[in-house]
């Protein structure tokens, strides 16, 4: 069974910055799409970023140009990177493993999640 373990969740203040890092188990990592969604209360999963095995990437909008995504194939890691956070990025962030061979932005895409981890954005 794939594992998909996040860590680097925390309370910040507007502006400031945190690092979100997601190790991946029991797969060949190099070759997986890797994503990172969001879900705040009471709205839908939404797409951050994903990442191709060959380093193609999408960001929403709403993150262009403050978020980073990158991964570590040695390390079978996946980071987002998050610059400039705003209160409104305030949510669960999930990393997650796209279905094999399939390069999505619908979280029906992806089947494997992992548990999550809390950013909260004061302002």
């Amino acid at each position: 069974q794939v594992q998909l373990v996040e860590s680097g969740g925390g309370l910040v203040q507007a502006g400031e910055s945190l690092r979100l890092s997601c190790v991946a188990s029991r797969i060949i990592f190099s070759v997986n799409i890797m994503g990172w969604y969001r879900q705040a209360p009471g709205k839908e999963r939404e797409l951050v970023a994903t990442m191709t095995s060959d380093g193609i990437t999408v960001y929403a909008d709403s993150v262009k140009g403050r978020f980073t995504v990158s991964r570590d194939n040695a390390k079978n890691t996946v980071t987002l990177q998050m610059n400039s956070l705003k209160p409104e990025d305030t949510a669960v962030y999930y990393c997650a493993r796209a279905t094999a061979g399939v390069f999505t932005t619908t979280p029906a895409g992806y089947n494997y999640w992992g548990l999550g981890t809390q950013v909260t954005v004061s302002s």
